[in-house]
């Protein structure tokens, strides 16, 4: 225990000293928002892949559908990394560097604005960024209340508020820089973690082939194959249709979410954008891969814990399950893990919300004057406010919390891709 919470106490600290060392770069809107439009590709592609992949990723998607498709589920990770990384980075990365930069946009709704000439559009897309936004914030939360009871035996609030806090006052302090560099740490972070955990879940049952093997004997509860033996363990899966329907929604509608775009509105040159492709890239072949890989063998640790009173899978509790066999020490490596998963997602995307109300809804609309110090400072307020709200919704949470994100992910994708790459490519 001592050393699980030596562990968090470092990794809480080290989020604070880069906030604080970082706000000197966070002076003016242009810098707090976009970083001066001089951040690195190695930071640019980390933030990019730790917004991508929170904790509702690693807890719940993962046990869900390794549960559903088996080892096929790794095809969602590679999809992830190959169509919501590669391809995402090739498509959009240079026209919106571009774009944004001739435009002096920093947000997507001003891009919108500015590119169609358009204040009702921009109002618009403003309001619904602030709408739905809030929800997935909230669903960041999903998946660590399992998990902190499984290693600290801490309340579920407790958690919540450090967490909450911690990520807001380094975002405060140092906008997008803190945001960008804390990710790079959380990134790496979440690269050894995801590698450590696998080996060892892995070993648990005797090593690769022999799980493997134990995973091949088990008979498909799949309506398709029912009753089957190896479904689990084949090339596309005991549902190949829905696999793909998954991968096709998990890697395509990140191409309209408005904090991930903004990592391109940030990234210092046009020559920075392949670098941080192959970066974005193979992170995400290592991190979605490796989560969704994981959950393929989730069917292993079938036991009467992951299991409701009714008798249905409880999937948020398969990934916990799994991991409290582990030595302590790995244990809070995982824990540092999910938390950086949460804590990046969780920094993207109130800054994304602060910046878009503050630019595009109050300023020149509701506050007809509005310099740069009262920008900067509703920003903050806003931040602390979006962040309470996240907490609240997260403390008393709907059973269908993660279901709020895939309604979240569809609303804002579905609202802003297509004027988005009209806007890139018309």
């Amino acid at each position: 225990m001592a050393v699980k919470i030596l562990m968090l106490v470092l990794f809480f600290g080290i989020m604070i000293l880069v906030g604080i060392r970082s706000r000197k770069h966070a002076t003016n809107v242009n810098d707090f928002v976009l970083g001066g439009r001089s951040v690195g590709p190695w930071l640019t592609a980390f933030a990019y892949g730790t917004s991508y992949f929170s904790a509702v990723v690693f807890i719940g998607y993962a046990g869900q559908f390794g549960w559903k498709y088996g080892i096929s589920a790794t095809w969602i990770g590679l999809g992830n990394a190959f169509l919501g990384s590669l391809l995402a980075w090739v498509v959009l990365g240079r026209r919106t560097r571009v774009m944004t930069n001739h435009l002096s946009a920093a947000t997507m709704p001003d891009y919108f604005g500015k590119r169609y000439d358009s204040k009702a559009l921009k109002i618009a897309a403003s309001a619904i960024a602030f709408i739905f936004l809030i929800p997935y914030t909230a669903s960041v939360y999903n998946g660590l209340s399992r998990l902190f009871g499984m290693a600290f035996d801490i309340p579920y609030t407790v958690c919540v508020i450090v967490m909450a806090v911690l990520t807001g006052v380094y975002v405060i302090l140092g906008g997008y820089m803190a945001t960008a560099i804390n990710d790079f740490i959380q990134g790496i972070i979440m690269l050894f973690g995801i590698c450590a955990v696998i080996v060892s879940v892995l070993n648990g049952q005797g090593g690769f082939m022999q799980a493997i093997m134990n995973l091949s004997e088990l008979e498909s509860d799949i309506p398709a194959t029912l009753g089957q033996k190896g479904a689990f363990t084949s090339f596309f899966g005991p549902d190949p249709m829905n696999l793909l329907g998954v991968v096709i929604l998990t890697s395509l509608g990140t191409w309209g979410l408005p904090q991930m775009v903004h990592k391109f509105y940030t990234i210092k040159d046009e020559r920075a954008i392949k670098t941080g492709t192959i970066v974005s890239t193979v992170f995400a072949i290592i991190v979605s891969g490796g989560c969704y890989f994981l959950g393929g063998f989730a069917r292993l640790f079938d036991d009467p814990a992951i299991y409701s009173a009714t008798g249905s899978v409880i999937y948020d509790s398969i990934i916990p399950f799994m991991l409290s066999k582990l030595p302590d020490i790995l244990i809070g490596i995982v824990v540092m893990l999910v938390l950086s998963a949460s804590m990046s997602t969780l920094s993207s995307l109130v800054l994304t919300s602060s910046s878009t109300l503050t630019l595009d809804l109050l300023k020149d609309n509701v506050i007809k004057k509005m310099d740069e110090k009262k920008q900067l400072l509703t920003m903050r307020i806003l931040i602390v406010f979006f962040i309470v709200i996240s907490v609240v919704i997260a403390l008393d949470p709907p059973t269908f919390i993660a279901q709020l994100m895939g309604i979240s992910w569809g609303a804002l994708a579905g609202a802003f891709l297509a004027p988005f790459l009209y806007g890139l490519y018309w």
